[in-house]
């Protein structure tokens, strides 16, 4: 009987309505924030539907068992299918602003980066869970970053820095997640200001090390690298406490702020709902990745709860990096935020996100830990 439920519709709904209303509740600020209200063409019709398909895949990774994801060949697969595309890109994709991020099949656009995201954080996961008692071993932590240095390279290659910093994120704090010690920590730390220094000297290409300047004195050329930031800044503060109005942000609506549908949504937002908006805003994500650490407290393998730290993770670098850049303490580099932005493929692999954790949650077992994690080995 128990069986029976966990394989109900209902049940799925049951266990993560507070995730799925919460996120659909971000969506939904997310569509009105870039509806234009009748004043030219307007995303949201498009990313209303988008939602609509988002919703089948919450529903669906959330009714069907999930724990298939545990299994090595399942794991290697999905890192060999996403790594491909990615290779891929490089001959075929198709260039947006001088990146070669996504495949343009005309009526939608697919950027391989999104699913590859939860692959990475599923092989971490495999990785650490299998290896928790042996995390004091340097060389799991060397091999760790091989695999997602492996698909952080390809996306340098693209190039695309905003998603490698997201990777990046993602297996630094799966590795911190999974128990480093504190002498290891360090050796990260001096590892990567060397990789950084060797980037900035080597590896970024000359808009991008513009970008960084720019972000370092926005107003030294506010026409040309630092319009973005500088726009982004304005829309953010004109806000000011209860914001313009819905529908009224000049600096969105008008066109001064770029990308505002996606990169600049979040100063979008502020503009029209301000200061009070943002409280919300950040609340809800807030209340959202809570929710998310208390599943994760309640699974019932290692493997279960390293995955939905990792989709916390991940979570909390798209919102940090996002609304950096937004007020003007990062560097652009053009990241979405979560369930807001627009754009179907990483809206649809964020729900389905949420329904994977969900799935892992509703069929977690009471069972030692240990049990569980070698039954599920192979």
């Amino acid at each position: 009987m128990s069986e029976i439920i966990r394989r109900s519709p209902f049940a799925a709904l049951a266990t993560g309505w507070p995730l799925f209303c919460i996120a659909a509740t971000l969506s939904l600020i997310g569509i009105i924030t870039m509806n234009t209200f009748g004043e030219g063409a307007s995303l949201a019709p498009r990313q209303l539907i988008w939602l609509g398909i988002s919703t089948v895949a919450y529903l669906v990774c959330a009714t069907i068992d999930m724990r298939f994801i545990r299994r090595a060949p399942v794991i290697v697969t999905a890192f060999v299918i996403v790594a491909s595309l990615l290779a891929a890109l490089l001959v075929i994709g198709h260039a947006t602003l001088g990146a070669k991020s996504w495949f343009n099949f005309g009526f939608f656009a697919f950027q391989p980066s999104d699913p590859a995201k939860l692959v990475l954080i599923a092989l971490l996961a495999k990785y650490f869970s299998r290896r928790h008692m042996e995390i004091g071993y340097f060389w799991h932590v060397i091999m760790s970053a091989a695999y997602a240095g492996s698909l952080i390279l390809l996306i340098l290659v693209e190039p695309d820095m905003g998603m490698a910093v997201i990777f990046t994120s993602v297996w630094f704090g799966m590795v911190l997640a999974s128990g480093i010690p504190k002498k290891h920590l360090l050796i990260v730390f001096a590892a990567g200001l060397v990789l950084a220094t060797g980037l900035w000297f080597g590896g970024l290409h000359e808009y991008q090390r513009v970008r960084i300047l720019a972000f370092l004195n926005p107003a030294a050329d506010i026409h040309g690298s630092g319009y973005n930031a500088y726009q982004a800044v304005v829309a953010a503060g004109s806000g000011q406490v209860w914001g313009k109005g819905i529908g009224y942000g000049t600096q969105s609506k008008l066109r001064f702020l770029p990308e505002y549908e996606t990169d600049f949504i979040f100063a979008a937002f502020a503009e029209e709902w301000g200061f009070i908006g943002v409280v919300l805003v950040l609340l809800l994500y807030g209340l959202l990745l809570a929710q998310m650490l208390a599943f994760a407290r309640r699974m019932s393998t290692n493997f279960d709860a390293l995955f939905t730290i990792g989709v916390v993770i991940l979570f909390l670098a798209h919102i940090t990096v996002h609304t950096g850049i937004n007020l003007g303490l990062l560097p652009v580099t053009g990241t979405t935020i979560p369930f807001m932005s627009s754009g179907g493929s990483h809206l649809v692999i964020e729900f389905a996100a949420l329904g994977i954790i969900t799935s892992l949650a509703r069929y977690a077992r009471i069972v030692p830990r240990e049990t569980a994690l070698q039954e599920y080995e192979g």
